[in-house]
């Protein structure tokens, strides 16, 4: 099991630099633990996305119920990420930068987590 934010979420929903990097975190591990604000975020992205005319609303309304339905049986209600992944003893793999300065004994980035996991093999 993983903490996954926004940024993983998305990065696994919407074609960005770092969705093979996340298809093969999710591969490696699909429990993925989410804080119940993740819903919230997502849809701000989601609306970004519209706004730019990168997907329709179709489009849309079917990467949020994809991530509902991947996600809802992990949803926490936390403070934060990095609680939940303090409270569940996971790592938390996130991109953001600030999250990972400040939380460097549970934040992890993709590659991190990819490294850590091929040295287990």
């Amino acid at each position: 099991m993983i903490v996954a934010d926004t940024n993983l979420i998305s990065y696994f929903l919407l074609p960005t630099q770092y969705s093979e990097s996340v298809d093969v975190v999710y591969k490696l591990d699909s429990d993925w633990a989410v804080p119940m604000l993740w819903r919230s975020e997502f849809r701000n992205v989601l609306a970004l996305y519209l706004r730019k005319n990168i997907i329709d609303l179709e489009k849309a309304l079917l990467l949020q119920e994809t991530a509902e339905s991947v996600l809802s049986q992990n949803e926490f209600e936390v403070s934060s990420s990095q609680v939940l992944a303090r409270h569940l003893d996971v790592p938390l793999v996130t991109q953001d930068k600030k999250i990972l300065k400040g939380f460097p004994s549970t934040a992890m980035t993709v590659d991190a987590f990819l490294a850590s996991r091929a040295s287990k093999s």
